[in-house]
């Protein structure tokens, strides 16, 4: 029998991506094997490399209190909540969980190392308060006149899939009766440096598990699921998208940046998720994987699944979608929980773009090419990020 009162579902999902305001135009895009990856020196000019951004964003009043960042959140807040039914006072006494790498980091020029008095005293001082990454859940809270607690997560690019596992916890604790949860980054200089300096960036669009992959793209976005307990959710009759059947975080506790080789933390990760689950290996019909197209991460990655989902009676299918965006950091985990809840929801499994020649693997059903149907009562979505942080999200389809 279901225990109502420790199940949490997710009633809403908002979305902004490159490819517009919605799941449904994400998915639609996805559906069309649609890349949106461009070159950034359309953006950057000088900066030979691939990129992909949001286009117009939704107007704002004061929009110099708001970094992009937290106007890409705030979209996504007020998308996930548009069809929301219910009393105000339940959105108001709602929680916030928000993940960013970036955060305000955007609203900082090049040009201030030039002269930086100057610079904040021509209208860097107002935005130099967006900097700290609290901001990206406190604008969703002004946006949308919440009350509750407000948590900012910055562990990597596991952090928008992290805010969604702690979320989870706060909602059986007790701490609010819904929570808004997930990530927030935008395109910025200083991060494309960053990576570039690691030599971690593709020139070209990112071909994840291939054994010529060469590094990742940059993408910017924001996904936010609202989450609740399935008891809560009966009572205020919302409709029910998918059950978070089991979540789980951990720490390799081993590289500022490097994955351990033999994935031996992710596995963990996805097998203790499982576990909360109470799912067998067998169970699981797609693996959203993080993916990011590095020589390291990837084969990492690849030994975490043939560790973790051993003793399957058919290798585990899994794909990249950062192939189709790049990777949008703090906002990957989130926008990629919201991508595997839209695969089981359309029985539609995303091959990955640009793999030809795959990682080798005989417990690995990579997928690629052409678009995959099958139903799909049962999917995980997987992130990790420098410093070993790794998270796992299990999605199950409601049941009657």
């Amino acid at each position: 029998m279901i225990d109502a009162r420790n199940t949490i579902v997710v009633t809403g999902i908002g979305v902004i991506s490159p490819y517009g305001i919605g799941l449904s135009v994400l998915r639609d895009g996805m559906l069309r094997g649609q890349c949106c990856l461009n070159p950034a020196e359309e953006l950057y000019p000088g900066f030979h490399g691939t990129v992909a951004a949001v286009g117009a964003l939704p107007s704002l009043t004061e929009v110099d209190r708001y970094s992009r960042t937290d106007r890409l959140a705030m979209a996504a807040a007020r998308d996930a909540v548009a069809d929301f039914t219910g009393s105000g006072s339940i959105l108001r006494e709602s929680g916030i969980v928000m993940a960013s790498t970036v955060a305000g980091l955007t609203e900082i020029d090049p040009e201030i190392s030039q002269g930086p008095a100057a610079w904040y005293q021509n209208g860097g001082l107002t935005r130099a308060a967006s900097y700290p990454v609290s901001r990206v859940a406190a604008s969703v809270g002004e946006q949308l006149g919440i009350l509750g607690p407000a948590c900012a997560v910055s562990v990597a690019c596991a952090s928008g899939a992290m805010a969604i596992a702690l979320a989870a916890n706060m909602l059986l604790d007790d701490a609010a009766p819904m929570v808004l949860a997930g990530g927030s980054d935008a395109l910025c200089p200083f991060t494309l440096s960053g990576f570039n300096s690691l030599q971690a960036l593709d020139p070209e669009p990112c071909r994840p598990f291939d054994q010529n992959r060469n590094g990742l793209n940059i993408g910017e976005g924001a996904a936010v699921l609202v989450l609740e307990t399935l008891d809560h959710a009966t009572r205020r009759d919302a409709t029910i998208l998918v059950v978070l059947r089991g979540w789980a975080m951990t720490n390799d506790a081993s590289h500022p940046t490097a994955p351990q080789k033999d994935g031996i933390g992710l596995a963990l990760c996805i097998q203790r998720a499982l576990e909360m689950a109470a799912c067998g290996v067998d169970e699981v019909g797609y693996v959203n994987a993080h993916g990011t197209g590095t020589p390291l991460n990837d084969i990492a990655e690849t030994h975490a699944y043939e560790s973790a989902f051993q003793g399957r009676s058919r290798p585990i299918p899994v794909s990249s979608t950062k192939s189709y965006f790049g990777h949008c950091l703090g906002a990957a985990g989130a926008l990629e929980a919201a991508i595997t809840i839209s695969a089981m929801q359309n029985s539609a499994l995303y091959p990955t773009l640009r793999l030809t020649n795959p990682i080798e693997s005989d417990q690995v059903d990579w997928l690629r090419g052409e678009l995959r149907r099958q139903p799909l009562p049962m999917a995980m979505s997987v992130s990790a990020g420098f410093g070993g942080s790794n998270t796992a999200l299990l999605f199950g389809r409601p049941r009657a």
